[in-house]
């Protein structure tokens, strides 16, 4: 029997129903990853999974679409490399020294993160959108928070151990988020660029000590 129809391109594959919109998230994540949000193209996407761009549209809409799903799993993986550091946290049994673990865990998966997974970090970060009230399970960790709540669990874990005064609480997310992702730029793309891994990490200890505490 004679065969028809054009082969496929180089590189091309055939998708089962709801798999393409994987694969062309997981090429998009993979330019956010290689040059930041303004890597994330729609075209470029789709020539990586191996479809036509039409092909796209049948799930992300346009750029903006591809790059928000982007970001939402950038602040998924934000709150995971979280979750790992706040494990040993939560082994320790005297409620105010485990709060302040529990404060510099995110710190120090914040900065993690930041430093070695540099363009999903800017793609996380890249939409401006409410962080507070947003309960999207697409940009949550394993324990079902995203990065912003599980940095509030631990703030109100510090007043729960009476280290952190109630007076204090209000708004002290964006207090010690603000100092800590300032140090992600200066060390990413400001003066602290030409530092030493040390040299980072131990600024970054100074820092997460005097974030827990100045608030």
């Amino acid at each position: 029997m004679k065969k028809t129809g054009k082969k496929l391109p180089a590189g091309r594959t055939t998708f089962r129903h709801g798999n393409l919109r994987e694969a062309l998230l997981n090429a998009a994540i993979d330019l956010a990853r290689e040059g930041g949000p303004t890597a994330v193209v729609l075209r470029e996407a789709t020539r990586r999974a191996g479809v036509s761009p039409n092909a796209a549209y049948r799930h992300f809409e346009n750029h903006e679409a591809l790059l928000h799903a982007v970001r939402a799993t950038a602040l998924a993986t934000l709150a995971r490399m979280i979750e790992i550091e706040m494990v040993q946290a939560k082994r320790i049994r005297k409620p105010a020294e485990s709060a302040r673990a529990a404060l510099r865990a995110v710190g120090t998966g914040y900065l993690k993160f930041a430093l070695g997974e540099t363009g999903l970090f800017r793609a996380a970060f890249s939409v401006r959108e409410p962080v507070a009230n947003d309960h999207d399970p697409e940009k949550q960790g394993d324990s079902g928070l995203n990065p912003f709540e599980l940095l509030s669990s631990a703030l109100d874990q510090m007043t729960q151990a009476g280290v952190l005064p109630k007076s204090r609480r209000p708004h002290a997310e964006y207090l010690a988020w603000s100092a800590v992702h300032g140090m992600a730029y200066l060390v990413i793309d400001g003066p602290l660029n030409a530092a030493s891994p040390k040299d980072v990490e131990h600024l970054a200890e100074r820092l997460l000590l005097m974030v827990e505490k100045g608030l």
